[in-house]
């Protein structure tokens, strides 16, 4: 006889820790997002909740995003409700805690209105989401009661580094841009460094867009004009031609702990699109489309010109698409030894 599940009767001991999650992806970058089971998290605004959850439940982070629950490029939200939006939202990675993340956005812009948890009843329903950044304004079009795209108006964003170089271990001198798209990110081409922004180059794009990241971070301080805690470089942005002539261009982000977005990155392009206009190379309203390093697609445009404090920067506006992956259940034994999760990078 076939062995079968069909009777299982098996269940976690009431003292576990449960956690629910459902995990979705926008452009093949994943993202699970927790519904249940987490303990209280205090705070009035979003960055005091991610401080207090980083001080107090840090090893869920790492038990929800690291093996063997997760994996070293996993990605998290933890949403929490909010005194002035639709919700608050923070996020999660094999580093730590990000400030602004369009490819979560997108993909709880669906989940939130197709799931009841925000009730708006509209062909185009517009949300006001919090994140650690500011505040985001995402909008859904809608096909019935599903969510066939999503567009969202980022924080302000800017040039703050304008063709620089630093010496990198390994690779010489690069030239690089930093702008801010909700994160800092050094922008650099991939050419001059004989890179090809394709999955056969996975591990390289990694090894590269860490010392770059770690020599920008040695050489040049990043500042946020009023935020500490936004006062980081993220990660790295390369920018090459895209594989479809009617795109604009293709990047991959290394971003964290040497994590690969495998979208084109909402934060990222919204950087971008902050630095071209203000190298004069995207007029305002002016959409374009950038490839991920699997071919997928997010597009942007800068919408309106606007100062972030001494700085001139831009509104960009950014639309994708998400998809379910799956529902789960996590459970944390007490007596694991490996509860916490282990990370190889």
């Amino acid at each position: 006889m076939n062995p079968s599940f069909d009777h299982w009767t098996w269940q976690a001991p009431a003292h576990w820790t449960r956690i629910s999650t459902i995990d979705m992806h926008t452009g093949g970058e994943p993202l699970r997002v927790i519904t249940s089971g987490l303990p209280p998290i205090e705070g009035r605004t979003v960055l005091e909740k991610r401080r207090y959850f980083r001080e107090h439940y840090d090893h869920l982070r790492t038990g929800l995003m690291w093996e063997p629950r997760g994996h070293a490029d996993m990605y998290g939200a933890i949403v929490t409700p909010s005194e002035t939006a639709d919700f608050d939202v923070f996020f999660l990675h094999n580093e730590g805690y990000s400030t602004m993340c369009g490819h979560a956005i997108i993909a709880l812009t669906k989940l939130a209105l197709e799931s009841g948890l925000v009730r708006k009843p509209s062909d185009n329903p517009r949300l006001t989401i919090n994140v650690p950044a500011g505040t985001i304004y995402a909008q859904a079009i809608m096909d019935a009661d599903q969510v066939r795209e999503v567009w969202f108006r980022n924080v302000p964003s800017f040039l703050y580094l304008r063709e620089q170089e630093c010496d990198v271990p390994g690779l010489g001198r690069v030239r690089f841009d930093v702008a801010y798209g909700g994160a800092f990110y050094a922008v650099v081409e991939a050419a001059p460094l004989g890179l090809q922004l394709t999955a056969q180059q996975y591990d390289r794009l990694i090894d590269y867009g860490r010392r770059i990241k770690q020599a920008v971070m040695m050489q040049f301080a990043i500042e946020h004009p009023f935020e500490n805690e936004l006062s980081f470089l993220y990660g790295t942005i390369f920018t090459g031609p895209a594989a479809a002539p009617e795109h604009h261009s293709r990047n991959v982000t290394i971003f964290a702990e040497g994590e690969v977005d495998r979208s084109a990155t909402g934060s990222g392009v919204s950087a971008r699109a902050a630095l071209h206009h203000a190298k004069g190379e995207l007029p305002l309203n002016e959409k374009i489309w950038v490839e991920s390093i699997l071919g997928t697609m997010m597009s942007v445009r800068a919408v309106e010109e606007t100062k972030f404090g001494s700085y001139q920067a831009v509104i960009p506006e950014v639309g994708g698409t998400a998809s379910y992956t799956g529902r789960h259940e996590f459970y944390f034994d007490p007596a694991d030894p490996l509860g916490a999760g282990f990370i190889f990078r």
